[in-house]
């Protein structure tokens, strides 16, 4: 299975977990408890609380958000960047073994 890590804000905490393919890169942090992601909406992309910024060496392994996903970034509470994804529309390929995401600060305003 593929391993995505996911780096505390503060950078106090790494977790890596072995995720299915197949499955969310939030749905696998919240099924794990993974602390910082949320996930209120269940994977919709109507919430931004599963905000995650993406190692920008990875970027090119992933296609580019979608328009709804492109929207609710522009309404998360940190501050988005350009390598700002929601984790909910991220499925877990062998193609992002060894991701890495960082956690934004908070994820509600």
């Amino acid at each position: 299975m593929p391993k995505i890590t996911y780096v505390a804000a503060d950078r106090s905490t790494e977790t890596t977990l072995d995720l299915p393919q197949g499955t969310s890169i939030m749905r696998g942090a919240v099924s794990n408890d993974v602390a910082g992601i949320v996930g209120q909406c269940g994977g919709y992309a109507q919430c931004g609380s599963c905000h995650v910024y993406v190692e920008p060496s990875a970027l090119d392994k992933l296609d580019a958000p979608e328009s709804e996903e492109d929207e609710m970034l522009d309404f998360t509470a940190c501050t988005r960047e350009p390598n700002s994804r929601l984790s909910c529309q991220l499925t877990v390929t062998d193609a992002l073994d060894g991701l890495i995401v960082r956690l934004p600060e908070r994820q509600y305003r």
